[in-house]
């Protein structure tokens, strides 16, 4: 069985090493004696526990919670003299980022103990690695078949010049899509350009795509360069196609054939090299029967067909998407919460996603704000058993109603003192002014 490898930042101070070496002799252990040196260190391997012994002629409170925020992921132990833990940040510190701590002088015995109960705990909470190609270097994450049949198309159709359309459901990542298409494409240097068509104001979009000249209507002091121009050398991505008035479908399919565009107020063909990519959530066929989009058109544009899976049909790949995006938008998380409760894994495997990767992301979002405890629970998610028996405006409002209640009952029976509300509460001072800024609130 191998050793288990152990982090130590600590000063160069024999008399403690020697305490410590005594707790660490059945661990293999890297010491580091800066945060700088640390953070070096944890670019390149991979520790699942940390001691941190605390030195407050070196560590600044302010760097040690940078640090600590940054590898959360970690169980990190803290040794501690008893006169730094009278200072509030350091006892912050030890609240929102530690699992354990103790007391100087040390006895290695007892932290032997919590350095295996810590590395007990890490090994519990860790999941399985995810399969070698997860599709590295691609912002196509997973490895479900749906997934892997798209990053092969998307391969595929980027080695050549032909339109692109691609067709899913909304929230399912088409976007990303013609990301990948143009990144692994010849024109990755070049722009990227996206355009949503039914975001853009119809008396607008002829002279956002084309662009116009001085004088072409009034207000126009001066010409400007069309979003269809601005994407020369590179990708132009027309998001919900569909939506596209059908007298800018037939300036759309001029270009497409002729490669130039003529800004309003122009009789000059301007040269545009660009390769268009276009994205429906609706099927365009269907369209083209019911005469709201051009036949011609959607032939020019389906060249090359791509079709992106729904959430649903991706369930293998729920928990690697979660845990992606908990990373992401770690920095809206409370430095205490390390992830995913059991619960929340079988609650998010049972949802059927109608609102695809992009409800996932903003129920994870969710959860990092709303969470109170070291765990995503499925409430945090709102996807509870309570919660389905409820519109997700109304718990959210409900919940908000009560949250608000509560900080401002326990700040009134403390006289407004936040450090004793927040004890009252059971959270830290920091998630305590993170709650009163939420609803607005001063102590």
């Amino acid at each position: 069985m191998s050793r288990k490898r152990l982090l130590c930042i600590t000063p160069d101070d024999p008399d403690v090493n020697e305490r410590l070496d005594e707790a660490m002799c059945d661990w293999e252990v890297c010491s580091v004696s800066s945060l700088a040196d640390a953070g070096r260190e944890l670019r390149s391997n991979r520790y699942l526990v940390g001691l941190l012994v605390h030195d407050r002629d070196t560590h600044r409170p302010a760097e040690l919670d940078t640090f600590l925020r940054r590898h959360s992921h970690m169980q990190w132990v803290g040794v501690f003299k008893t006169r730094d833990l009278e200072s509030a940040p350091c006892r912050d510190l030890v609240v929102e980022h530690l699992c354990d701590y103790h007391t100087a002088p040390v006895d290695p015995v007892r932290l032997a103990h919590t350095l295996g109960h810590a590395h007990g705990w890490a090994m519990l909470r860790r999941r399985p690695e995810p399969v070698a190609d997860s599709g590295a270097g691609s912002p196509l994450i997973g490895n479900c078949d749906a997934i892997v049949r798209l990053r092969g198309q998307v391969e595929r159709v980027a080695k050549v010049a032909a339109p692109v359309l691609i067709w899913g459901e909304s929230g399912s990542g088409k976007e990303l899509t013609a990301q990948a298409i143009h990144a692994q494409s010849e024109r990755a240097h070049g722009p990227f350009i996206p355009i949503n068509c039914g975001a853009i104001a119809p008396s607008l979009i002829h002279s956002e795509l084309f662009g116009y000249e001085r004088g072409a209507f009034t207000g126009a002091t001066k010409g400007k360069a069309g979003l269809i121009e601005s994407a020369h050398g590179g990708t132009l991505f027309l998001d919900e196609i569909g939506d596209l008035p059908r007298d800018l479908q037939a300036n759309l399919l001029r270009f497409l054939q002729e490669k130039t565009i003529c800004r309003l107020g122009s009789t000059r063909q301007i040269a545009v090299d660009v390769r268009v990519v276009a994205a429906s959530h609706v099927q365009l066929q269907d369209a083209v029967a019911q005469g709201a989009f051009r036949e011609d058109l959607y032939y020019r544009l389906a060249v090359l067909p791509v079709t992106v899976p729904p959430l649903r049909e991706r369930r293998d790949d729920l928990v690697t998407l979660s845990e992606h995006f908990f990373r992401i938008y770690a920095e809206e998380k409370s430095p205490r919460l390390k992830g995913f409760s059991n619960r929340a894994i079988a609650a998010i495997m049972d949802h059927d996603w109608p609102g695809n990767v992009r409800e996932l992301i903003n129920r994870v979002r969710r959860a990092l704000v709303m969470s109170d405890g070291r765990l995503i629970m499925p409430e945090d998610l709102g996807l509870g058993r309570s919660a389905s028996l409820m519109a997700p405006a109304a718990l959210d409002d409900a919940r908000m109603r009560t949250e608000r209640s509560a900080l401002r009952e326990c700040l009134d029976r403390s006289g407004q003192n936040v450090s004793r509300a927040a004890r009252d509460l059971g959270v830290s001072r920091t998630t305590m002014y993170r709650l009163l800024s939420k609803h607005g609130m001063r102590a």
